[in-house]
């Protein structure tokens, strides 16, 4: 039979030393997630035989059984889900590296630099089935995947290695087995009855699927078995102990039920119970739509981002239902890519049971609750406080701006979300419509500047003139929102424009003192041809000698670097270097290029101006060693005289 022995890979093995030996504030947590996992494997299977039908067999009675044994110290947590192949086993089981290994190290040690443990992020990583060694000094689990002969055995101490082996279980299924440690004084027994029935009934009251568990209670002994005496009076004992299986938990989905009889408990519970995140929710929203078009929809809006809510293979967050029948997880067709985030359920009666993505992506009732949820959510989002909404931006904000470019018909009100620090507030966020009513008289234009960074920008030589004369500009710094400038151009009836693009229009250019400099311009562009287009005086300058410029419709320095970044070229563009006329350098470069036009000098100088503006919007400069070499120089001349 197969039997190998693995280690787990350092990583792996770090995160199983935080749970075991950190992760300690919380344990019944253990147990919420060896339900969850149990009843995600059983959605699994009745997703599958919807297409599939034979896949059942004739076990079609859904369960998930819980037995303990206080002797020998045991909890085993079955089900007759969907099950694991080997191949499977070794992928979930055998490894995390799926689920999310260096964000949970990364999220774990900043919880701990704020002095906090995080029995959260058990769930949120998808680290679950590992939160068993909180209580364990070891877990064995056997699982045979539905369609499958053979089973498999996965067990490990958590102390660096697991050995994995082909098995025999009777039917489909997982059935996971804790060997627990032994109790302190004072802690819990998770072999006590009462102990497991509260832990049930507090997080996983509202699983789908029977938790069942043999229960032993007192029975009246029937009549006829009782022992009388002559005048037919009961002697004996009237009562005996009997074992029953016995539902822990009451299994009524939580959206078919008034809100007015839902507390804000038992709508946190089913949140974590439906997320795996064990912080509660920021918002939620709870609707009925009846009508000709009939669904039930219980939504979240999480107070922190998950790990993976900018990866590419990220699952959505909604759940859907057919009059409560489990369809799918993840259903990307109920809420936009840029409402990801979302996390809830949708039950609607009048789907097809066999329904697959293809169909959903053109049922028009899909379609139709689509249109609805949007709408619901953002007009949630937008009647929140200003606390409660600042709190949802810092982590959702970058998402929610790519519906303006995503989803034209939702622009205007996904405008209307939208934050910004600006040169007026770098501290606090403010709304384009702020913005538009603390404009200038005279200003005609909504200003902004992309880049990586508030202090890059706040110094950014592009807003010299704007801030002299006291015009607020938006600060954008995540990189969305060079598509979202893209595509909102206007708000309010106002332009928005670029503080690096195109003219700004701010002053106009003496015509006399710009024919002055026309000669020194045009040297200092031959000197660097390769590398700009033109050279002119800039109406953007106030206190800096130069900087870099484009035209309306040319692509940002930002988003040229964010194409680099990510491996892409992006096509070949000159920029635009602009010169301040009043700056006393440019003064002294032009007296010198008047005096003696070859002193090889001036092509330094020319090469300076370019690369000091090349660094101010935080560029890198093609040859460092030249711009080291030629600075040295200057401070060396400098402080010669």
């Amino acid at each position: 039979m197969k039997r190998e022995t693995h280690q787990f890979k350092t990583e792996v093995q770090q995160i199983l030393n935080l749970i075991i030996n950190s992760l300690y504030s919380n344990k019944d947590i253990f147990l919420r997630e060896l339900i969850s996992n149990a009843s995600d494997a059983i959605d699994k299977l009745r997703f599958k035989s919807q297409t599939d039908p034979e896949i059942l067999g004739a076990d079609t009675e859904f369960k998930i059984i819980i037995k303990s044994d206080g002797i020998a110290r045991t909890l085993e947590i079955s089900d007759n889900g969907i099950g694991m192949t080997y191949d499977e086993v070794m992928e979930n089981i055998g490894t995390i590296a799926k689920s999310g290994t260096a964000g949970f190290l990364e999220a774990f040690e900043q919880l701990q630099n704020n002095d906090l443990l995080a029995p959260e992020l058990i769930g949120q990583f998808g680290v679950g089935f590992y939160s068993a060694f909180i209580v364990a000094d070891s877990v064995t689990l056997v699982t045979r995947a539905a369609g499958e002969d053979k089973a498999v055995k996965w067990e490990s101490r958590g102390d660096g290695a697991y050995t994995i082996e082909e098995s025999e279980r009777d039917t489909r299924g997982t059935t996971i087995t804790l060997s627990l440690k032994k109790t302190q004084k004072d802690e819990k027994d998770f072999t006590d009855e009462w102990t497991i029935r509260s832990i049930v009934k507090q997080h996983s009251d509202f699983v789908a699927y029977p938790i069942a568990m043999d229960v032993e209670k007192d029975e009246p002994i029937p009549d006829a078995e009782q022992i009388k005496d002559k005048d037919g009076k009961s002697i004996g004992e009237t009562t005996r102990k009997v074992v029953r299986e016995e539902i822990l938990n009451s299994m009524k989905a939580i959206w078919t039920r008034s809100k007015d009889e839902i507390t804000d408990d038992e709508y946190e519970e089913f949140y974590k119970h439906l997320s795996h995140d064990w912080n509660a929710p920021l918002d939620r929203l709870h609707m009925k739509f009846e009508g000709t078009t009939e669904y039930e929809a219980l939504l979240y809006v999480p107070a922190k981002p998950p790990f993976d809510l900018f990866n590419a293979e990220r699952k959505h967050g909604v759940q859907l239902f057919c009059k409560r029948v489990f369809i799918m997880d993840d259903c990307k067709e109920l809420m936009p890519e840029y409402l990801r985030f979302i996390k809830g359920v949708v039950d609607a009666a009048d789907l097809n049971l066999n329904v697959s993505r293809e169909i959903l992506q053109q049922d028009r009732l899909v379609m139709n609750i689509r249109k609805n949820l949007v709408k619901k959510v953002l007009e949630l989002l937008s009647s929140m406080d200003k606390e409660k909404y600042e709190s949802f931006y810092e982590a959702f904000g970058a998402v929610l701006k790519e519906g303006i470019y995503t989803d034209t018909g939702k622009q205007k009100k996904l405008a209307e979300l939208v934050r910004y620090k600006t040169t007026r507030s770098e501290d606090k966020w403010v709304s384009l419509d702020d913005y538009v009513k603390n404009m200038k008289t005279e200003q005609k234009e909504i200003y902004f500047i992309t880049g990586e960074n508030l202090t890059g920008l706040l110094n950014s030589p592009h807003l010299e003139k704007l801030k002299e004369k006291e015009y607020e500009v938006l600060l954008m710094t995540d990189p969305v929102d060079e598509w979202v400038m893209q595509s909102l151009t206007e708000f309010d009836g106002r332009p928005l424009k670029s503080a690096e693009k195109g003219d700004l229009g701010l002053d106009s250019v003496d015509d006399k003192k710009k024919e002055e400099f026309n000669a020194l311009f045009g040297f200092i562009k031959s000197q660097l041809e390769k590398s700009v287009k033109e050279v002119k005086p800039s109406t953007r300058l106030k206190d800096s000698a130069s900087c870099l410029s484009g035209d309306a419709y040319d692509m940002s320095a930002y988003m040229e670097k964010i194409l680099k970044s990510s491996g892409q070229t992006p096509p070949e563009s000159k920029r635009v270097l602009e010169l301040n006329m009043d700056h006393p350098v440019i003064g002294k470069i032009k007296n010198m290029f008047e005096t003696d036009r070859d002193n090889p000098i001036l092509k330094n100088y020319s090469k300076l101006l370019f690369d000091m503006a090349v660094i101010s919007e935080g560029g890198k400069v093609d040859n460092p060693a030249e711009f080291s070499k030629t600075i040295g120089e200057l401070m060396a001349n400098s402080l010669g005289e």
